[in-house]
């Protein structure tokens, strides 16, 4: 696992970057400026581990009755990125088959919420990656209630911490 993400640090630092329309952080206030900040950080060590300028990513988090989905795309039509992109859905997902959730401990430089039942009932939970034009989905699926729950505080973590609107 290690090896992997100092292959995609290493990976971004050879990428020419790409810029593109994001999802909007929510709006800064004096207060929310340390939380800007720690978005901010959040959202470099994710271009990090994609291999993708940050600016250029687009996330959506999505729960649905058996599940969730998480969807990378790209704002760009540069096929290098997109390839990039959909090698770390991939990576990803053999990443969460094992319980291994190292990928977002690391973007989120914390814990993601749902992943020590994720990783318990692994065995009970699918994860199957489907391309989309610009980028890739991961789709987690189970039928096992408690593992549903998980999934499902784990997309709602996703969706809190990037800030997306679903």
């Amino acid at each position: 696992m290690r090896s992997n993400l100092l292959f995609f640090l290493g990976f971004a630092a050879m990428l020419a970057c790409s810029t593109g329309k994001r999802s909007s952080p929510a709006e800064s206030t004096a207060a929310g400026a340390t939380s800007d900040s720690a978005f901010q950080a959040m959202d470099h060590r994710h271009g990090d581990v994609v291999g993708v300028d940050p600016s250029a990513l687009e996330h959506v988090f999505v729960g649905v009755p058996g599940g969730g989905d998480v969807i990378l795309g790209l704002q760009t039509d540069d096929e290098v990125l997109i390839s990039q992109a959909r090698i770390h859905i991939g990576t990803v997902a053999e990443a969460f088959r094992r319980g291994d959730f190292a990928i977002p401990g690391f973007v989120h430089d914390k814990p993601a919420a749902g992943t020590e039942v994720m990783t318990r009932k692994r065995a009970l939970i699918t994860y199957t990656v489907e391309d989309i034009p610009d980028g890739a989905a991961l789709r987690i699926r189970s039928k096992d209630p408690e593992a549903l729950r998980a999934i499902r505080a784990f997309i709602e973590f996703q969706i809190a911490e990037h800030r997306t609107a679903h």
